[in-house]
């Protein structure tokens, strides 16, 4: 197995989690008999950098035939460049959420997209709390600018403004610019749509010239490393909505957690929804190799409308190839997140 996970970069804060969880998947699938009676091994492969260059060092393995299958959390800038490449040539289970869309043949997709996770909480905040002038915040690439025109949509559907959007360069640093805009916007509302470290520098921008305290902010990608990056003074009336949160409740996500823990000790780096998708994603893989008695990519297509499977997530199943779960709302608390309730 291919885990095809960022190493460096502003996406990199979520490797070392992401790798945690695989390794903590492979020895559960593996003690549970392995995959076709065979154990399963995990081989890191970076996915930090150039999407070309990323695709060309995925398909190189494959062609080596030193890869089966890959799994993973990266940008979508990266699943554009790999899944062509590998099309029904070995299975490809992508884990982080995404703007939607993906029909490539042979990939499976476990990440969240925006009508489950962005729709509802523009909702639920407009109703609740009273928020409806919107400002876009994203780094520039395909995920963002997406979700941003379908954040368009999802305005005009509840009777909310968007009135600007700005997108920044991965690696963003400085937020200058960014915030002056925002000020003079007079939104009541930011649709973060940053990844990791340029979050956490645009949270600390953010706090640092009061913009906390009268607006709030919603990611649906924002997790507890970030916060933690960010700095507890930072998350104030910050926001997010996905399928799992380290502090998420449920049985499975207690006994996940806790086998987590168990595992890797208490200094392990912090559990989140990029990581334990990456063992979602190795679960689901391992759902449809045993539903197809197959590692052909072919037959996991064919298998994938029969599978179901139950992880920290709950019980979840398959349809057009997407996993479909539950979404959850929560705010920040410091370092940790409160979750309220399902959107």
């Amino acid at each position: 197995m291919g885990l095809l996970i960022p190493l460096t970069g502003s996406a990199g804060i979520f490797g070392p989690s992401s790798e945690l969880c695989a390794r903590l998947a492979e020895e559960e699938i593996n003690a549970a008999g392995g995959l076709l009676g065979h154990p399963m091994r995990l081989r890191v492969v970076d996915g930090s950098g150039p999407p070309e260059l990323v695709a060309d060092r995925v398909d190189r393995l494959v062609t080596a035939g030193e890869l089966d299958a890959v799994v993973g959390w990266h940008i979508s800038a990266i699943r554009r460049a790999v899944a062509p490449r590998l099309a029904m040539r070995v299975p490809y289970v992508y884990t982080a959420l995404y703007e939607g869309g993906e029909a490539t043949p042979g990939v499976f997709v476990v990440g969240e997209t925006p009508d489950q996770q962005v729709l509802p909480a523009l909702r639920w905040l407009a109703e609740e709390r009273g928020v409806r002038r919107w400002a876009v915040v994203g780094n520039d690439y395909v995920w963002p600018r997406r979700t941003a025109v379908a954040a368009h949509r999802y305005a005009d559907e509840i009777g909310a403004e968007i009135c600007d959007e700005m997108f920044v360069p991965l690696g963003t640093e400085r937020f200058t610019s960014t915030i002056g805009r925002l000020l003079a916007s007079r939104a009541d509302g930011v649709l973060m749509l940053l990844v990791g470290q340029d979050a956490a520098r645009f949270n600390r921008a953010f706090a640092d010239v009061g913009l906390d305290q009268s607006c709030c902010r919603l990611s649906p990608l924002v997790d507890e490393n970030t916060l933690l990056a960010s700095g507890a003074d930072a998350t104030v009336n910050l926001c997010a909505a996905a399928a799992y949160f380290e502090s998420l409740v449920t049985p499975e996500g207690l006994a996940f957690g806790a086998r987590y823990a168990a595992r890797f000790g208490a200094d392990a780096p912090t559990l989140n929804s990029p990581a334990e998708s990456c063992y979602e994603g190795l679960l689901l893989y391992s759902a449809l190799v045993r539903r197809a008695d197959s590692l052909d990519a072919a037959a996991l297509s064919r298998a994938a409308v029969r599978v179901e499977y139950e992880g920290p997530r709950g019980g979840l199943h398959l349809r057009d190839r997407h996993l479909q779960q539950r979404i959850y709302f929560a705010d920040a608390d410091g370092f940790e997140f409160h979750v309220s309730h399902q959107l």
